[in-house]
């Protein structure tokens, strides 16, 4: 499995972003169908947590098997790869959470969702005709993002604290840390879930709570621009 995937340029069409989806396909499909995302020449990355909360959790494997569809491994699959792995977990919690489906599925459909979850990178970097764009779940644990590629390319020790921070972490935002990845031109990132998008420096939490009452946000990857709630209106730079 590699940790750290690098996308060329899509030459052809447009790179959205999105925001956690939680098993709710249907309602990423309409809003996609809004924005007018076309599958034979755009692209769409997710900042992942596919799974759990959501009725259609069962459909991540399709959407991962579209080569136009791109996530990176949120806090979610990585609940249900320890579990499938046999490590500590509360179960209350993972089940209050959503991973009923998981917890009851076979051991057979286990082994099939942990296993493709596994192939999910813990980051991706997007180039774009003004530089790279990177997408993490929840945070970034390093200041550059030569960093970050070094790091989950094996050329630093793993350290558990530093895994979680890309999983787990919502310090940036509780800090209101506008200080920013340098060496990209912006990090796309979802895990805490928002009334609206929000810009650190040039850090993107886009998680708009589609997957329950909220509606899914895109990042133009482009652009940076963002697409409001109706898809009619965005703001570049200023989520």
């Amino acid at each position: 499995m590699s940790l750290f995937a690098q996308v060329a340029t899509n030459t052809q069409g447009r790179d959205f972003a999105v925001g956690d989806i939680h098993g709710h396909f249907s309602r990423l499909q309409q809003a996609l169908d809004r924005i007018g995302f076309n599958p034979v020449v755009d692209r769409l990355f997710s900042v992942g947590d596919l799974v759990d909360r959501g009725p259609q959790s069962e459909q991540s494997l399709e959407w991962l098997n579209r080569p136009w569809f791109f996530a990176v491994q949120g806090n979610h699959e990585a609940l249900a790869m320890q579990l499938y792995a046999g490590q500590k977990l509360d179960l209350d919690m993972y089940r209050n959470s959503g991973g009923a489906w998981f917890l009851d599925a076979s051991r057979e459909k286990q082994r099939l969702y942990a296993g493709r979850f596994s192939e999910m990178p813990i980051a991706i970097e997007v180039m774009t005709a003004e530089g790279p764009v990177g997408l993490l779940h929840a945070d970034c644990p390093f200041t550059r993002w030569g960093q970050v590629r070094n790091y989950l390319g094996g050329q630093f020790p793993r350290e558990r604290r530093t895994d979680e921070i890309f999983q787990w972490s919502r310090s940036r935002l509780k800090r209101n840390d506008t200080r920013g990845i340098d060496e990209v031109r912006a990090v796309i990132v979802g895990h805490t879930p928002l009334r609206v998008p929000k810009c650190l420096g040039n850090v993107f939490h886009i998680d708009t709570a589609g997957w329950s009452e909220g509606y899914f946000s895109f990042v133009d990857l482009a652009t940076l621009e963002v697409l409001d709630r109706d898809s009619r209106g965005s703001s570049q730079g200023k989520a």
